[in-house]
């Protein structure tokens, strides 16, 4: 399993809800296929969610947003981790140099590097997964810097697309709509695995979804 996504830069300025068809097998393929491997893997343990770098004000909505789309998925939401205490994770910062100042963050990513790579890339965010052995999502980490393109950004829009983003492992940027919130919750129906490897798998998720 790979152990952290690639760097997804937000579109400029609010994230937009995409306004497109009903998912078919090859889009929802496209969605989860990078350098040639199929990987669909959604969260196997309850999320413990932890924000840090906002207002109490925007704060709040982040958190309301995020109890509502693991509702909407039917996943459970808790206080803590019992192996990590939280399990996603998610740092806002106005400049990457802001990440110098968080502690142990080389320890907590497995990337000594990131806050360089980041300096020097142009993404406006960088998320990273870890799997339980089951392949299932153990835990998200997800930085984002709200300078530049980001200052104008919605906060409850901004919540949406970060959240749709943690709650499977996308191998490309997507933008909240009603097909994905759709495709979260068929992935996250009981019947199906927390993980998948097997590009067939796009075939029984296109068999839940509602059609239009």
């Amino acid at each position: 399993m790979p152990t952290d996504a690639a760097l997804l830069p937000i579109p400029q300025g609010h994230p937009k809800k995409e306004e497109r068809s009903v998912l078919g097998p090859d889009e929802i393929t496209a969605l989860f296929t990078r350098d040639g491997r199929y990987l669909c893997a959604r969260w196997g343990r309850p999320v413990a969610p932890v924000i840090f770098g906002l207002s109490d004000e925007t704060l709040e909505i982040f958190r309301s947003v995020t109890r509502a789309a693991l509702a909407d998925a039917g996943h459970p939401i808790v206080e803590t981790d019992p192996d990590m205490g939280a399990n996603l994770m998610m740092f806002f910062v106005r400049d990457w140099d802001e990440l110098s100042g968080v502690p142990d963050l080389a320890q907590l990513t497995g990337q000594p590097d990131l806050h360089e790579r980041l300096k020097s890339g142009a993404a406006d965010q960088y998320r990273i997964f870890r799997f339980d052995a089951d392949g299932g999502i153990r835990a998200c980490l997800t930085f984002v810097n709200m300078g530049g393109r980001l200052a104008d950004a919605h906060p409850a829009e901004l919540a949406e697309a970060m959240m749709m983003r943690a709650m499977l492992t996308f191998s490309r940027e997507v933008s909240p709509s009603a097909e994905l919130a759709g495709l979260i919750r068929a992935a996250y129906d009981p019947v199906m695995p927390v993980a998948a490897m097997d590009p067939s798998h796009a075939l029984r998720l296109a068999a839940r979804l509602p059609r239009q």
